[in-house]
């Protein structure tokens, strides 16, 4: 049976939330700009399964209409479920919507879920918004071992080179993890006025015990 618009529409309008569901899988066969105006319908489904799978997709549709995928992402970083939220933060981050970033900011503060706060700052990172500098300093503070990652990393994708200075002490992280995220964010740093230490902190992460980050390192270095 073949996937065509009003296959999909039905499955959409179904009160089974499985078929819903089904039906926000099969988006993905359909042209991008119909599959948007279809899934604008599910995004608020009373299932918080269909609603993760509608907003995860907007990261791919969104680009068919921006403002619109905005506002719809917008509402969604108020969904009552962490989960869904994370999705929209998700989202946001790969469609570059820096028109977010206070709700995004505003979430984050609020929050008690780590997996929103590690979905929030990995976006922030893609964004390239400076305005995120302070949030994600304070994220590196977080007891959570993979928000401290992933703030090490948007820091690095920010390239605000205040960072640099934050960044240098996780050269000797205990974790291997850190480290190699360390070693990729320094590298957007390359033309610093901290080059000096920057390189010298390469020089050291290309001695590394563990060889991924050796040789991320020695790529970087050019050697």
């Amino acid at each position: 049976m073949s996937i065509t618009p009003e296959s999909v529409q039905a499955l959409l309008d179904s009160e089974n939330f499985g078929d819903r569901l089904s039906g926000v899988n099969q988006l993905r066969q359909l042209d991008p700009a119909i599959a948007f105006t279809l899934i604008q319908a599910v995004v608020m489904d009373r299932n918080v399964r269909v609603r993760y799978a509608a907003i995860s997709q907007i990261s791919s549709l969104g680009e068919q209409n921006r403002p619109a995928a905005l506002d719809l992402l917008r509402r969604s970083l108020k969904d009552p479920e962490p989960d869904v939220q994370a999705a929209a933060a998700d989202s946001l981050g790969a469609l570059h919507l820096t028109e977010a970033y206070d709700e995004m900011q505003a979430l984050y503060e609020r929050s008690p879920d780590w997996l929103v706060k590690f979905s929030i700052v990995a976006a922030l990172g893609e964004l390239g918004d400076r305005r995120a500098f302070d949030l994600l300093e304070s994220a590196l503070q977080s007891d959570n071992d993979l928000v401290k990652t992933a703030a090490i990393g948007a820091l690095g994708e920010l390239g605000d080179e205040r960072a640099v200075t934050l960044l240098l002490p996780y050269v000797s992280d205990p974790d291997w993890q850190v480290r190699y995220r360390v070693t990729q964010a320094l590298s957007h740093f390359t033309h610093a006025e901290m080059a000096a230490e920057i390189k010298s902190a390469l020089e050291r992460l290309s001695q590394d015990e563990y060889e991924p980050i050796a040789q991320e390192a020695k790529l970087y270095l050019g050697s």
